[in-house]
């Protein structure tokens, strides 16, 4: 992959984030260091002690403190989530400007735009922070005209559901 690209992988199909795990393995094996930031995934990776083994190269931060995901918290849970969520997006300005990784995965940051978390414009913002041979993959499954622009590349995943004939 190229240094610096931004790429979407989205769609209703599974597959959105194991594809930015996958490349995150690619790039480590590269000998790079890889950041992902996991947004709306209730447990998510950060912790798995499988994870925890693939330290340094590539690091799993979480800042929601719930267990459950997103769309079924109470409104005061999701309030109180929402500010974990922006600690997140500050941590990911963060690791702009320190550059700490080659590759910054916003898992399921997407999702934010979803939830009325945050809106196009602000994540334009938090992308125009980002250092120029740093390469980012934001998962989601809703994108629009607005959201593919912040991209070089957009990848849709399906889920195809077919009958196998005996």
């Amino acid at each position: 992959m190229e240094k610096g690209m931004i790429q979407i992988y989205s769609g209703e199909g599974h597959g959105k984030s194991p594809a930015a795990l996958g490349r995150a393995v690619q790039a480590a094996c590269e000998g790079e260091y890889v950041v992902i930031i996991q947004f709306l995934k209730g447990r998510g990776l950060a912790e798995s002690e499988f994870v925890k083994r693939l330290e340094p190269e590539i690091k799993i931060f979480r800042f929601e403190k719930s267990m459950e995901d997103f769309s079924q918290l109470s409104e005061e849970h999701k309030t109180e989530e929402k500010q974990n969520i922006r600690n997140g997006l500050n941590f990911a300005r963060k690791i702009f400007n320190t550059g700490e990784c080659s590759l910054l995965i916003l898992d399921e940051v997407l999702g934010l735009i979803d939830n009325g978390i945050i809106t196009v414009a602000e994540l334009k913002n938090l992308l125009a922070g980002k250092p120029e041979e740093m390469e980012i993959i934001m998962t989601g499954i809703t994108i629009n005209d607005e959201v593919c622009a912040l991209a070089d590349n957009v990848t849709r995943v399906e889920t195809m559901h077919f009958k196998i004939w005996e």
